[in-house]
């Protein structure tokens, strides 16, 4: 990888230093004989300032000159992979708006792509919704019908694997409506949040109680302005992630108070440096649960655009996890 500084030293430097060559020649040419020789010594001690001079005002020039671009790299370098807005180019020198609006342009494209990605996930995962939904009735009919014969145990392994589908699907759909642009604040509405976490809570005490997980909920009446639907994806994923994680014998806690919606659970917990991770589209620590790694990614994106701030802690005891979603 060439450096503008070293092309720049490499094209200056050799033709200023053969001018001043020439006229030290020159001077030393037209010199008297007697002071040839201090011509000489002088000469060569400019020639040496000179060259050295003009190395630092190249060197300094060129990094004052690349300022622009280094702090364009920074802005670049602070924003999140799935940031696609565009660059501002209001306090961009002339020189760089080109590169610039490429560079929107090249975002645009992406945008592009990423839009149809999204829609066609959201129209997919709309469409196998109820297909899905309709195999699961027919698979626990089988099972009641066929629960003490040999066929029981392939009947729970392909309910097993609906129910894991179902979730799948239901995850890309909420992706796909947490979006910016699939965000309609038309939908927002005061909504009870204590009583719509309740409503939640119910809905995983089987599956806490399969792991002998003690789930348990302490609700204060809180009212908040969102989207009944995203936030009950909200709400079901961080419950679901901290049931997933929780060992056998564990406690999850959910905890309503005004303006705050708090999960906690006393399993194995995530490192500082990876708790920013977390939140980015399928990633996943646990490589032997069962999961896309888009539960959290939801949650992030549901938070974002309802103004919420979320944030990942250790829980009480310095063990496990609190999941902290604080509404404006």
């Amino acid at each position: 990888m060439s450096s503008i500084r070293l092309r720049l030293l490499k094209w200056l430097i050799p033709p200023i230093l053969l001018m001043n060559l020439g006229a030290g020649a020159l001077a030393y040419a037209l010199a008297p004989p007697p002071l040839r020789e201090a011509v000489l010594r002088t000469l060569v001690l400019l020639e040496i300032a000179l060259a050295l001079g003009c190395v630092a005002l190249i060197w300094f020039s060129v990094s004052n000159g690349l300022r622009p671009l280094n702090r364009l790299r920074a802005r670049l370098n602070q924003r999140n992979g799935d940031d696609l807005t565009p660059v501002t180019v209001a306090d961009m020198p002339y020189e760089l708006e080109p590169v610039v609006g490429a560079f929107n342009g090249l975002l645009a494209k992406v945008g592009e792509g990423t839009q149809a990605r999204q829609d066609f996930l959201a129209n997919v995962a709309h469409q196998l919704r109820t297909p899905l939904a309709g195999l699961k009735t027919q698979l626990e009919w089988l099972g009641a019908r066929h629960a003490g014969t040999d066929s029981a145990q392939s009947v729970r392994l392909m309910l097993a694997a609906t129910e894991r589908m179902i979730r799948q699907t239901n995850q890309l759909l909420s992706l796909a409506r947490a979006e910016p642009q699939h965000f309609e604040k038309a939908r927002l509405e005061p909504l009870a949040l204590d009583a719509l976490v309740a409503e939640a809570v119910q809905s995983f005490v089987d599956q806490a109680t399969l792991k002998s997980i003690d789930i348990g909920f302490d609700l204060q009446p809180a009212s908040v302005t969102g989207d009944r639907f995203l936030l009950r994806d909200l709400i079901d994923n961080l419950i679901d992630n901290a049931i997933r994680y929780t060992p056998p014998g564990g406690a999850v806690t959910v905890t309503v108070r005004p303006g705050l919606l708090a999960v906690e659970d006393n399993g194995p917990g995530i490192p500082p440096t990876l708790r920013e991770q977390v939140f980015n589209r399928y990633v996943r620590l646990d490589d032997k649960t069962h999961g896309s790694g888009l539960g959290l990614a939801i949650v992030r994106d549901i938070a974002t655009v309802h103004g919420a701030a979320l944030s990942l802690a250790e829980g009480a005891g310095s063990k496990g996890a609190l999941f902290s979603v604080k509404f404006r």
